[in-house]
């Protein structure tokens, strides 16, 4: 983020951005009213009872030697004792039922808050994640929350019971002044809490500031790291070792460089305000000296003084804590508030089970331009074409011409900027999305797996379409006798991204995957590019069977794959150029030639 946006968000974002998320407290609104009657309980024990003991206990229990002073009994000795351990029981059992009851509320709001940024990530459109980087994202499912977490929990704890202590300590200062005579002037001394305020604001504006860069450096190094542990193939077979440890201890010390900055501010405040209120209680201290008070009577008075400056220098910890809080939920607000785009219809139609055509009338699409960029040309431009029930369409065209975007559009990972796009003469954004996206199959250039078992993972696609067992999709896609290999068979787990599965071998479950689908409408992005000739003839023969009978769209890399297709697009700059037969556009499309001749070459 650039500086501007810091200092706007610094002025828009308050404590109120917090109030939005006192409605996840409603379901635990009884542990949170007992953990404020037990704050409440702790800053009465706290301000006004350790005052008390010291200016009414100890004097009883300490009398003047005066001749003819009675003497205390043993029962009257112990009972006044008993008050010092039964204020610490009440401050101590209080404290605890406050910070336990308090936590409990907070970690179950703050797990709503991380259940509900993930959720928004679900639906956030594909464009989305081209923009952020995947690391930035991790870090704030996890760092941020954690940091809101921890920065609230701290909070919780003194929110409560400091302003009551400070309340209850200043009402017996107030008390104990006005019955000492010549020691009204000690309240003059309060005249430094209102000092103390000017510190704790500008503290907490500038740690608010650093908080948040910190966290988007922390955002950073997770990105870096989760690039190393993603590319760990490459990093050694391209000796990388060395660049990459040199690129994670950079961003290492930036973080570090930029937590340093938290420290600094968030313990600034502390030391400032000490000395704020030590000139205070001196002065109360000099005052006295010079009024010939005596010490018994001056002693009861400066403890709930400095009873009532702690709460202040806690209540300025928590306004830094409020801060950081605040720089990580505004790069959760972010996430939470980030424009979805695919806007699903409250009463959609009935998604129709047989798929008589598909047609792309006027579709544009452009991408929202990066920070800086004044004009970004279109990825689509004015597709019109149509695709007849049961026909399979190759997309051909170089990198970039469009032919993802076309197939995300589809899939509405993505909306047209303009255009429709209809099945059966109805635009597909008045389907409901879950339905659309039941109705196709697809199968990426790269396919994910689950680190789950093999049947698991074929299970993912079932649908309403579903007629095959996983038994028979395996069968279908050339999988079985790599699959009655496996010492599990279909129990056995695949390993994160599959690595425990070659290349071909995962094309070729991803195609099962498609199988036991059985949507009407397949999208295959070539499956058989990069794969050695025996893998290709494998999946070439599978896609033959998947094909029949249903709508398909194929993206073509290789074009091998394209005799399995009855009509080739041919897509460059977002437009098409071409469309037909091979051997017609073969001959009247430069574009289409060159890609064909290049690839046969090789």
């Amino acid at each position: 983020m650039n500086k501007p946006k810091q200092d706007s968000t610094e002025s828009t974002l308050g404590y109120r951005s917090f109030f939005p998320y006192f409605r996840f407290l409603k379901p635990y609104w009884l542990p949170f009213i007992g953990a404020l009657l037990c704050g409440l309980i702790y800053g009465i024990s706290s301000g006004f009872g350790l005052p008390f003991m010291v200016d009414q206990v100890f004097p009883r229990i300490f009398p003047d030697q005066a001749p003819g002073t009675p003497t205390l009994s043993n029962f009257e000795l112990l009972y006044l004792i008993a008050w010092f351990p039964a204020v610490f029981l009440i401050r101590g059992t209080s404290g605890y039922f406050n910070g336990y009851l308090i936590n409990y509320c907070g970690l179950r709001v703050l797990e709503k808050i991380r259940l509900q940024v993930f959720s928004k990530v679900q639906i956030l459109p594909v464009s989305f994640f081209q923009k952020n980087q995947e690391g930035d994202l991790l870090s704030r499912i996890t760092s941020d929350t954690a940091q809101l977490q921890s920065a609230l929990l701290g909070i919780s704890n003194d929110l409560v019971r400091q302003p009551v202590t400070f309340v209850g300590a200043l009402v017996a200062l107030v008390i104990m002044a006005i019955q000492r005579e010549g020691m009204s002037f000690i309240l003059l001394c309060l005249a430094v809490i209102p000092v103390c305020v000017f510190p704790i604001r500008r503290v907490g504006e500038l740690l608010m500031r650093r908080a948040l860069g910190m966290q988007e450096k922390v955002g950073s190094m997770t990105s870096v790291l989760s690039e190393n542990l993603s590319a760990y193939r490459e990093v050694r077979a391209f000796s990388l070792e060395s660049r990459e440890e040199q690129r994670f201890i950079q961003s290492s010390e930036e973080f570090l460089q930029a937590r340093m900055k938290v420290v600094k501010y968030s313990h600034i405040l502390t030391p400032l305000i000490e000395i704020l209120t030590a000139v205070g209680i001196s002065f109360a201290i000099f005052q006295a000296s010079k009024s010939s008070v005596r010490l018994d009577a001056v002693v009861p008075v400066i403890t709930a003084l400095y009873i009532a400056y702690d709460p202040i220098k806690k209540l300025g910890a928590i306004n830094n804590k409020i801060k950081e809080a605040l720089a990580s939920l505004q790069r959760l607000n972010e996430v939470l508030h980030a424009k979805e785009m695919i806007e699903p219809r409250e009463s959609p139609l009935e998604m129709p089970v047989v798929i008589n055509k598909i047609k792309f009338k006027s579709v544009c699409f452009t991408y929202e331009p990066e920070q800086g960029e004044s004009i970004v040309s279109p990825a689509l431009h004015q597709l019109d074409f149509e695709i007849k029930a049961g026909e399979s369409v190759a997309l051909v065209g170089p990198s970039g011409a469009g032919k993802s975007t076309l197939i995300n559009m589809l899939c509405r990972f993505q909306d047209p900027t303009s255009g429709e796009i209809l099945i059966n003469g109805n635009d597909i954004r008045e389907f409901a999305i879950k339905d659309l996206r039941e109705s196709i199959s697809l199968v990426s250039q790269n396919p994910f797996l689950f680190d789950i078992s093999v049947q698991e993972n074929i299970e993912i696609g079932k649908s309403k379409y579903t007629t095959h067992s996983i038994k028979e999709a395996a069968q279908a896609s050339n999988s079985m006798e790599f699959i009655e290999e496996f010492p599990m068979k279909f129990g056995e787990k695949l390993g994160e991204k599959a690595t425990r599965v070659s290349g071909g071998q995962l094309q070729r479950l991803a195609l099962a995957r498609a199988f036991y689908r059985n949507s009407p409408i397949l999208i295959l992005d070539e499956a058989t590019s990069a794969l050695d000739s025996d893998n290709e003839e494998k999946i070439q023969e599978a896609m033959k069977v998947l094909i029949k009978g249903k709508t398909t769209i194929m993206i073509a890399h290789r074009f091998s794959s394209v005799r399995l297709a009855d009509r080739i697009l041919v897509l460059d700059r977002g437009k098409i150029i071409a469309n037909g037969k091979h051997d017609r556009i073969y001959e009247t499309c430069q574009t289409y030639r060159k890609l064909y001749d290049q690839q046969l070459a090789t």
